[in-house]
């Protein structure tokens, strides 16, 4: 039996002092507020048939799938395709490094997006992501934790919209939950919760501005 609903879950706030963009790189954890944002994301769903977990491979989102863990019992399937996108800014501060004519190159196609990996990449390892957390779930509600632009180009691929977008319409809150199922043969959005919207206004990391 396919699982009845399928979460993609953000990360909590990362401990990044240097608001850098982290992107894949190592010793990115989880900041004391991120993990209290992950717990509330878990308590959230508690009482809920929560059948499987998955997610990226990166500290942060296994250290946001641990709440999900203890909390319903489950192990965390690892992942490679909840990853976050490659980024040829990673480890700079953007606002900066968009200022350095000497990475102007990558800024040619912002609708593809040309300093990193594609948009329907990211699409296409997503979606095939959710199929088989619904696919492979005995029932219940499948968890994924992942990162900001890929639930951003799920979200926008169930809507039938564009994906390239102006990054500062996402609507993906840390610790955010986006919810879809399958109806009529294809996926829909069915739910947005932003579980640690308390908490919100308290983050520091504005990540790479």
């Amino acid at each position: 039996m396919p699982a009845d609903l399928v979460h993609l879950v953000r990360h909590g706030e990362v401990h990044n002092p240097d608001r850098v963009l982290y992107g894949r790189l190592k010793g990115f954890g989880l900041s004391e507020l991120g993990h209290r944002m992950a717990a509330m994301a878990a308590e959230s769903l508690q009482g809920r048939p929560v059948t499987s977990l998955a997610a990226s491979p990166l500290q942060r989102t296994q250290e946001s799938a641990a709440p999900w863990a203890a909390r319903f019992g489950l192990e965390v399937r690892l992942d490679e395709r909840l990853i976050e996108p490659s980024n040829r800014f990673e480890g700079s501060n953007v606002r900066r490094g968009l200022r350095d004519p000497r990475n102007w190159p990558y800024l040619v196609g912002p609708w593809r997006p040309t300093w990193g990996e594609a948009f329907t990449s990211i699409r296409r390892r997503m979606l095939a992501a959710v199929a088989q957390a619904y696919a492979d779930s005995d029932g219940g509600e499948a968890v994924l934790v992942t990162h900001q632009l890929p639930i951003w180009m799920v979200a926008r691929t169930v809507a039938r919209k564009p994906l390239a977008h102006d990054p500062r319409q996402r609507r993906c809150a840390l610790s955010s939950i986006t919810t879809l199922a399958w109806r009529d043969g294809a996926f829909v959005e069915v739910d947005y919760q932003e579980p640690a919207a308390e908490l919100l206004a308290q983050s520091i990391d504005l990540g790479a501005v």
